[in-house]
């Protein structure tokens, strides 16, 4: 799967500003309402992006010499271990999104630091590489990965929480993009799935029907693609 350098930057500002945008409009009774994220409030889940906001900081401005040993797709099955196993991380984010007084300053650090991501991914070299969490990828690549994270988590945070901005059409394109890569070239998600669905179907959120892997076949025991 090849991105381009231009869109995966047009679609990280689209996922981040959606994010943003939900954020804008959250209440401190909001901030802990129940998500898709197991034993995560809202607050929660927009410090765990916080994190993923701070780490393009410093991943983009830091390059490293290529070649890259993951790309968009690769990149996300080195964590099916961890996945088997989310009890530590998810401790982890509680601790410390509990250290600020109430969810309203996660809040305020992601409506900090996620714009000033974007504009260091503008300016990154469109053709270089990054090194994050051990792997190297293309500055493209990476960016996708965030957008990814970004637009699951965006959709993990309105489960109990009406009238908020849905993710931007663009970001999600490119996260059907990568599960699409991870469903693998010869097979094709079930045609009656919306891209919300596919999202909340691909990543664990919600359970395969009994039409669904009838329809999938052996890949629905590939699912969920990531988590």
């Amino acid at each position: 799967m090849r991105i381009d350098y231009r869109d995966a930057v047009d679609a990280l500002d689209r996922a981040y500003g959606g994010v943003s945008a939900l954020t804008e409009r959250l209440s401190r009774h909001d901030l802990l309402a129940a998500t898709r994220c197991h034993g995560w409030v809202v607050a929660d889940v927009l410090f765990h992006l916080l994190c993923d906001a701070q780490r393009a900081l410093v991943t983009l401005a830091t390059p490293v010499a290529g070649p890259p040993d993951r790309d968009a797709v690769t990149y996300w099955p080195g964590f099916a271990a961890e996945a088997d196993d989310p009890t530590p991380a998810a401790w982890w984010v509680r601790r410390s999104a509990s250290a600020f007084r109430d969810g309203s300053g996660a809040a305020t650090l992601w409506l900090e630091t996620a714009p000033a991501a974007v504009r260091l991914a503008a300016r990154a070299d469109p053709d270089g590489c990054v090194a994050t969490q051990g792997h190297v990828l293309a500055v493209s690549d990476f960016l996708a990965t965030l957008v990814t994270e970004a637009v699951i988590h965006h959709l993990d945070l309105t489960v109990q929480l009406t009238g908020m901005p849905a993710p931007d059409p663009v970001a999600v394109a490119l996260t059907e993009r990568t599960l699409d890569g991870l469903l693998g070239p010869a097979t094709r998600r079930p045609a009656a799935w919306t891209s919300e669905e596919y999202l909340l179907k691909a990543t664990g959120r919600v359970a395969l029907s009994e039409a669904d892997r009838q329809s999938l076949g052996p890949a629905a025991d590939r699912f969920p693609l990531l988590s």
